[in-house]
């Protein structure tokens, strides 16, 4: 029988656990630089980087192979919220740009409920009474807001979707239902945003290209690729918002 790619934590030798740290510090770059490059200029990338060291070390100290998920996933899961829970505490983003997030979910719930159908962005722009062209300039200014917003639903408390998932008891029938129930509203959101939004976001989440990398794959401007990304983020979070209550399978943090 072969033994398991990685020990259980707790038998960890110091001289293992130093080198799972150094052999995973690349990612740790990886999601630290995708993060950075949505926020503000002022936002250190050194910082979001040991930020996510601590998430990685404690996904190492914490790691357990018998629950059949790789390391690399689990601390991929571990720095992302390490340096995201960092970055909702320094509260960075200007209201006026939080503001500006919920008019544009707000106008995007009022015309698909009058259209039943996505709408266009001159009818966003027209809904929120402003020009095409300020409205894609909201979409630039508020894209440091969509860190992680595939996660979060935008509910008045704050909490990401991920909270309302119970991370004990994983095989337990329920909780193997919300998720696949989450997955297939998710799945079914994206399929009703215009094709370019969707292609955005599959080079971006899946592929993991750039924001740089996807504009040349489609030849389009790195800008008009950030606003199409902002908006189709938008998009999901207010379908999402709508259909899934934040009441639901609530945990106590």
């Amino acid at each position: 029988m072969m033994a398991p790619l990685y020990q259980e934590s707790t038998d960890l030798s110091d001289v293992e656990r130093e080198r799972l740290i150094l052999e995973h510090l690349p990612q740790v770059r990886l999601i630290a630089r995708r993060i950075q490059e949505r926020l503000p200029e002022n936002i250190c990338l050194e910082d979001l980087i040991s930020t996510g060291v601590l998430g990685l070390i404690s996904a190492i100290d914490n790691f357990d192979p018998s629950h059949k998920v790789k390391l690399k996933t689990y601390a991929e899961y571990k720095i992302r919220g390490a340096i995201l829970d960092s970055l909702r505490g320094l509260d960075w983003a200007p209201r006026q740009k939080r503001r500006q997030a919920k008019q544009i979910e707000a106008a995007i719930a009022a015309i698909e409920q009058r259209l039943q159908r996505a709408p266009t962005e001159d009818e966003i722009a027209q809904e929120l009474d402003i020009t095409i062209d300020r409205y894609h300039e909201w979409l630039v200014e508020i894209r440091g807001l969509n860190v992680a917003s595939l996660e979060y639903a935008g509910n008045a408390d704050g909490k990401d979707l991920l909270h309302y998932i119970a991370d004990e008891g994983e095989r337990l029938p329920s909780t193997l239902f919300e998720r696949s129930e989450l997955e297939r509203l998710l799945a079914e959101s994206i399929d009703n945003i215009p094709e370019i939004e969707r292609t955005v976001l599959s080079l971006y989440y899946r592929e993991e290209l750039t924001l740089r990398e996807i504009a040349q794959v489609v030849n389009l401007h790195e800008s008009r690729i950030s606003q199409l990304k902002s908006q189709a983020i938008l998009r999901l979070r207010t379908r999402i918002a709508v259909r899934w209550p934040t009441t639901r399978g609530t945990v106590t943090a």
